[in-house]
Formats: C-alpha cells, structure tokens, sequence
C-alpha cells in the first residue's frame, strides 16, 4: 500500500509519466513486480496506460477524489485555519481562491474585520481574469499564450467605471504584476471594495491566490502594507497544499 501511495505522489508537473523499467529504477524494484504494481493502479482507475507508448500517466480516479475533497468542503476546512489567522492579525476578510477556468473561485472565506465586505457569502463566488485583484494575481503567472486563450476570445464585462476592458492595457498590468509578485485592486470588480492578492503555488505550478479584502468603509490604514504578511499566508498555504514544511518566500 504504501509503495502504491508513493508511486502516485512521484507524479508532478515535471514528471507525467512513468515507464516500467524507470519505475523499476526509481523505486527499486524488480520489473515484474513493478509491472504488477502499474497494472494494479490502472486497473482500479488510478493510472491510465497508454497502448501506443506503453506509459503511464495518472487515471481517472485520482480526478474523482481530488474533486470530492475539494468540491465537498475538504479544502476549505484544510485552509481555514490559516485564513483564520491572517484575518484575525488584519481585521480585513482573507480568501483562498482556486482557477476555474476564465475565472478563480472562492474556496474558503474568513471575515476579520468589523464590516463584513459582502453582505452575501464569498464562497463560490466567481472572480473574472480581467477585474481584480484576487483573479489577476493567479493569471498574471500563466504564460501569455494561456492567458490568450482564456481571456481575450470572449466579451470583458464592465463591473464598473474602473473595469479595464482592452486586451493591452489589461495584459500590461497582468506583466506588472508578475514583476512585483503581488495585485492590488480598488473599485474594479466591486465598486465598495478594496484588495491585495498574491498568487498560490503547489510544485512550481500557479493554481490560485490568496488574498485579502476590505469595505472602502473601513479605515485601517493602507492595505498595501500587509503584502508581505499575505505573502506568507501563501507560503502556509503552499506547504499545506504540497504536503511539505513552509518556507520563506
């Protein structure tokens, strides 16, 4: 069981697949035995081999867990703790947002502050690539060509006077961002609400942000100022998300 577990935690970005004899390599094995192994995560759905290239890439099964854990509430109650935290030490409302397509989604929300910045639950809500601070600090780390593909093929809501809408103005701010490591946002997707947000690595890979929000209401000085404290929200985050010790960013 356990080297059935370490065989599909040796998948990454980086490595998408395994052949029999490198698995054998890699974990010590014997080729039969390492061939039964594959063959019994790909029966139960947890591998996929390819008839073609007889490799093997990770199955359906490891989907179907991962999207019930995090559809069902497990992450949220993973990162609340460390929400909890950040909100706690700034009175403002943190968040951990997820990609979802064109958009991030709100996958757990902690309030800290005394004015609430919606009157209406975070979670779930969906956060458009082009307005805001809390999408743009996920999307300013993909490629241009990934942003191209999920951006600018489709009609850019206007959410308020401040909402950028052209396609170069908005992927200027996207390369600023990505140069500072950070997004700051007032007014653009709601117009009550300020933001900051940084993005939310797991391997080397952009998968959201975490971000920290206020009611223009609220007068606890400038926002800006807690970025590195969010930064190292995101590094709590990361190491959960990863399995693996914090380290500084």
């Amino acid at each position: 069981m356990d080297r059935a577990l370490a065989v599909l935690l040796s998948f990454s970005t980086r490595r998408t697949e395994w052949g029999v004899m490198e698995l054998a390599a890699e974990f010590d094995l014997d080729k039969s035995a390492a061939q039964r192994l594959l063959s019994t995560l790909t029966h139960r759905g947890f591998l996929y081999a390819d008839p073609v290239t007889r490799r093997y890439r990770m199955g359906p099964a490891v989907w179907r867990i991962s999207h019930t854990w995090e559809r069902r509430g497990g992450m949220a109650l993973l990162v609340e703790p460390v929400l909890a935290e950040l909100a706690d030490a700034t009175s403002r409302t943190a968040s951990f947002n997820l990609a979802d397509g064109a958009y991030v989604r709100c996958v757990a929300a902690v309030d800290g502050g005394d004015v609430p910045i919606r009157d209406h639950p975070l979670v779930g809500e969906l956060y458009p690539a082009h307005a805001g601070a809390t999408s743009r600090a996920y999307f300013a780390f993909l490629s241009p060509s990934q942003r191209q593909s999920l951006m600018y093929h489709r009609p850019l809501a206007k959410f308020s006077d401040l909402t950028a809408q052209d396609a170069h103005t908005i992927e200027a701010e996207m390369l600023l961002v990505a140069e500072k490591g950070w997004a700051y946002s007032e007014g653009e997707y709601d117009s009550n609400t300020r933001a900051i947000a940084v993005p939310v690595f797991v391997l080397g890979r952009p998968v959201g942000s975490v971000s920290l929000g206020e009611h223009k209401r609220e007068d606890l000085g400038d926002i800006r100022d807690l970025v590195s404290l969010l930064s190292q929200t995101a590094g709590k985050l990361e190491a959960l998300l990863s399995a693996q010790s914090a380290e500084p960013r």
